[in-house]
């Protein structure tokens, strides 16, 4: 239980869903985690929670749009552990139903952009520095399967997040020679306390027929990828974009359709 021992992790967007599990894995597996999003009493709850289990957390406000906030979450960290081993960028607005391009404005675009590919990049910025200092670390990006392939909505979202997949592999092959080693996850359906009332069970269904294993994924899932790519058993993988959606983006779009007939071909 100590593959992230002596390590030290922030994991934005962690006051809830895949980030608190992140979060929590990361603490069980011996790493001193930074909880950071913008609700200060559900940050402290996953810190006190980890707390409870034994392991080191602290709580840091940050707001993914404002780049001072980033700025001062990386700063902040780094004086006071003296380092930053892992930085997982998991904050973002989600906004999978943005609409398609005739819909969508200039405005809806931007903001968009500026939450799920601006945020991650500036952070990645940031923390480049100080990984430099510490002669390595490992920067995981949480991208989305929307990035897999075209929609009938959720254009800017789906958008945002290939840029995740490029900036990901851009930033594994600029600093690779420093050992920072950079890696996307792509979530498929996650179930999670906070969102399982607000997803539809016709969309449940949907996805549970086109999944290979008889579930829908849940943050832990995310969080055990994560603890990977975080760890030193990775220290040669980097620059990957690996979707963990339990097969989903495996298989012929017309698979599902076929499962529901009970046969193989028509």
């Amino acid at each position: 239980m100590d593959r992230l021992k002596g390590k030290v992790a922030i994991v934005t967007g962690s006051t809830s869903g895949i980030g608190t599990g992140i979060a929590k894995v990361f603490a069980a597996e011996g790493a001193t985690v930074v909880v950071c999003g913008r609700r200060e009493a559900k940050g402290q709850s996953v810190v006190d929670a980890i707390k409870a289990e034994g392991g080191e957390a602290s709580y840091h406000f940050m707001d993914i749009m404002q780049v001072e906030s980033i700025e001062s979450l990386i700063k902040d960290t780094a004086e006071k552990y003296g380092k930053i081993d892992i930085l997982v960028n998991n904050a973002a607005n989600v906004g999978l139903k943005d609409g398609r391009v005739d819909e969508l404005t200039l405005d809806m675009w931007d903001a968009v952009f500026s939450s799920d590919l601006r945020g991650t990049f500036y952070a990645i910025k940031c923390v480049i520095p100080y990984m430099q200092q510490n002669n390595g670390g490992s920067i995981i990006n949480i991208g989305s399967m929307a990035s897999c392939g075209g929609d009938l909505g959720s254009t800017a979202y789906a958008c945002a997040k290939a840029g995740v997949d490029m900036l990901t592999q851009s930033t594994a092959l600029q600093y690779g020679k420093a050992n920072i080693r950079c890696n996307c996850v792509r979530p498929g359906l996650i179930v999670t306390p906070d969102n399982e009332a607000k997803v539809p069970q016709v969309l449940k269904d949907i996805f549970l027929n086109n999944i290979m294993v008889s579930r829908y994924g849940c943050p832990e899932d995310i969080a055990n990828m994560c603890l990977y790519l975080g760890s030193d058993e990775s220290t040669f993988f980097t620059g990957q974009v690996v979707t963990v959606d339990g097969g989903l983006n495996s298989h012929v779009s017309t698979v599902g359709e076929f499962k529901k007939m009970a046969t193989r071909t028509w």
